[in-house]
């Protein structure tokens, strides 16, 4: 494909405001299991929990038929019909807490076209930077991907987890994702409209979100290192999960320090790899 026309959204650049509220921190720990009353003002953010707030509020004329918002705008209008969250590389800087007035600075980064197995792709970075009062609280780099729709699923070739020191199996059902979807404003419909996923994209199963997965990776690494604060977080999907898999997230030390973890199928095949260092003192 040629880019050289999305070149120009290089640089683009969009600034948003938004309050800490409780309740969608409160609403997502219950959907995690977790005690929503830990969630009051002034208790602190968990990482990558920010991804609740700052949502694209986008009107219903302006939605597409896969539920994202339409092609264009603040993004590149890619039209390529598949769009996904392929991976992030974020970094940490200070404690953000429920009641924090927050500014996030997006920059369209770069704009890439690639082969791969499916055909043509395009991805596209975007830099979030997140702050208080001028005071930075936390960047990440996001990439963007747009591929094709294939005739029939094939999945990538597994890749093996290989040795992890802990594993827990986490319980992956509808219901899950469609409270994930709404908390993050997310109307991909490959996450809770079965027959949309299945005819239309010719997945066969309902997919699990990339960053749901994220948040489950960091959450197994957070229980087990308490009183540890995150310094920095990669992860990048391998395979998709879906809703029917056994699914499990497991982790393991690096050497260098920090944690490499992944989200592992029934079949033992990765889903999501990341890596985790922790900051500190």
């Amino acid at each position: 494909m040629d880019t050289s026309e999305l070149q120009s959204w290089i640089g683009r650049t969009e600034v948003q405001i938004d309050t800490v509220q409780p309740g969608p921190a409160r609403a997502l720990a219950a959907t995690l299991d977790q005690d929503p009353d830990d969630f009051g003002v002034r208790a602190e953010l968990p990482p990558l929990w920010m991804w609740l707030y700052f949502l694209p509020v986008v009107r219903a004329s302006s939605v597409g038929p896969d539920g994202h918002p339409q092609r264009g705008g603040f993004l590149p209008p890619i039209t390529l019909p598949r769009r996904m969250w392929a991976g992030s590389r974020c970094h940490f800087f200070g404690p953000v807490r429920i009641g924090d007035e927050l500014t996030k600075v997006s920059t369209i980064a770069k704009v890439t076209a690639k082969t791969g197995r499916t055909g043509e792709m395009v991805f596209v970075t975007v830099r979030h930077s997140y702050s208080r009062g001028g005071a930075g609280l936390m960047e990440e780099e996001q990439d963007i991907v747009y591929m094709p729709i294939p005739d029939v699923f094939t999945p990538p070739e597994p890749v093996a987890p290989g040795a992890c020191a802990w594993s827990e199996s986490v319980a992956i059902d509808p219901v899950l994702l469609f409270r994930f979807s709404a908390l993050t404003f997310n109307g991909h419909r490959i996450h809770y409209d079965r027959p949309y996923a299945m005819e239309t994209e010719k997945y066969p199963g309902l997919v699990v979100h990339g960053p749901l997965q994220a948040i489950l990776l960091m959450e197994a690494a957070r229980r087990r290192h308490p009183g540890k604060r995150p310094a920095g977080y990669s992860f990048r999907g391998l395979r998709p999960i879906f809703d029917f898999d056994a699914v499990s997230v497991c982790g393991r030390m690096k050497e260098a320090g920090g944690l490499d973890l992944f989200t592992v199928n029934g079949d033992g095949a990765a889903g999501m790899q990341a890596s985790l260092s922790w900051a500190q003192g």
